[in-house]
């Protein structure tokens, strides 16, 4: 995207490299890295980075409404709503495709939003190992707000650990030695010394909860949260002693419930010109007359699935669950990053953590997904190139 720093990326880019930062990885977290990470990182020139913190302020001025909690109480489904709610969430990750406006000049263009953790172990670690082995140029960063890397490792400590002791705080998720994502799981734990736990290891006392590690039965007093409701409901024989909904007596870094809260529930109730036009499908009586320019969204699918680029009006009839899906027009991802072998899109998601008591989120990393298919996410770019996992420096 700045042209200078892409074309002295690639010149001094050699695939041997590019096989050293991957040996790296594979050494430091042997056998964890199930998803691609890219050759390359993200320049990010400063009138696009402006425009993707205005962006993203505007949509944290909609979740420090007042009303915002009203707005979103339907959101959360019935069997699903776990007690203990806080007043706000732990995290929020908001995801932009990189397009062009009628001007010409590079725009984000809102995709989705989580009130859910991402890869911040990781993400800090990738963007410190791109930084070691390529050529990245001063004055630029993939950190907002924080003055080192150091800095940004505190916040994390403060946000998951609070005042505990590591061995009373886990990271918990479903079989997480299976989860594409638990390299992240591995360097959150060198980063604060918290486990990864399956919920099929909690044991439950009352309102207590115990895991076991090393012989030896801990209480839980925090629970980091990677779990979503939408797979562990695909288990259906899942036998755990410990259910989400239980009203147990531990305190959520990440609650439930903000998973739904801040979805693609809310994108109908933001306008801004960063935000494509989107409706509740139970709401339209009359669709749009261009709907080859829309896309259909579950509400509350997890990393693209059940998305449905194309649809027509049959298609929209033939939804009998109407509530839980949107109708959201398309966007047009630029291809903006100059590959040696071709143009590559973007899609940049800005992250904030939420520390209790503060008015506001606050920005402070970033990662990037590079894509050469008709979807983004990793998952469907793994059969090439120059795509996959990646981060933006931004220019200072």
């Amino acid at each position: 995207m700045i042209r200078d720093i892409r074309q002295a990326y690639n010149q001094a880019f050699s695939q041997e490299r590019y096989q050293v930062f991957l040996d790296q990885i594979q050494h430091d977290y042997p056998g964890q890295l199930e998803f691609r990470v890219a050759e390359t990182p993200v320049f990010v020139p400063r009138l696009l980075k402006e425009r993707l913190i205005e962006a993203c302020e505007s949509i944290v001025d909609t979740l420090t409404a007042e009303s915002f909690k009203e707005w979103t109480e339907q959101a959360i489904p019935a069997h699903q709503r776990v007690p203990n709610e806080d007043g706000h969430p732990s995290f929020v990750a908001i995801d932009f495709a990189v397009c062009q406006d009628a001007d010409g000049e590079l725009t984000p263009q809102l995709i989705e939003l989580q009130g859910f953790p991402s890869i911040f172990g990781f993400q800090s670690y990738l963007s410190e190992n791109y930084r070691r082995f390529f050529p990245i140029p001063d004055g630029f960063s993939y950190l907002f707000h924080v003055d080192s890397v150091e800095t940004y490792r505190q916040h994390l400590r403060r946000l998951v650990l609070g005042l505990e002791q590591p061995e009373n705080v886990i990271l918990l998720d479903i079989f997480p030695e299976k989860q594409k994502t638990r390299i992240d799981f591995a360097a959150t734990k060198d980063l604060l010394g918290i486990e990864p736990v399956c919920l099929t290891k909690i044991r439950k006392e009352g309102r207590k909860l115990y895991y076991e590690k090393d012989g030896r039965s801990y209480h839980i007093h925090r629970i980091y949260n990677r779990l979503i409701f939408d797979e562990l409901e695909s288990m259906h024989d899942l036998k755990t002693a410990f259910h989400l909904t239980d009203d147990v007596d531990v305190t959520w870094v990440g609650h439930p419930n903000w998973f739904f809260r801040i979805s693609k529930y809310i994108l109908p109730l933001l306008e801004s010109p960063y935000v494509p036009k989107s409706y509740y499908l139970k709401d339209l009586e009359k669709y749009p007359e261009d709907l080859e320019n829309y896309v259909l969204k579950p509400l509350f699918s997890f990393a693209g699935s059940g998305v449905r680029l194309s649809v027509t009006k049959e298609d929209l009839n033939a939804v009998t669950d109407r509530e839980n899906f949107i109708l959201q027009q398309k966007v047009k991802y630029e291809p903006v990053i100059e590959a040696p072998d071709g143009p590559v899109k973007c899609e940049i998601r800005m992250l904030y953590i939420w520390h209790d008591k503060d008015p506001r989120p606050m920005l402070i990393t970033n990662l990037a997904r590079l894509s050469r298919g008709e979807m983004i996410g990793v998952r469907f770019n793994k059969d090439f190139d120059w795509v996959g996992g990646s981060t933006c420096f931004f220019e200072k």
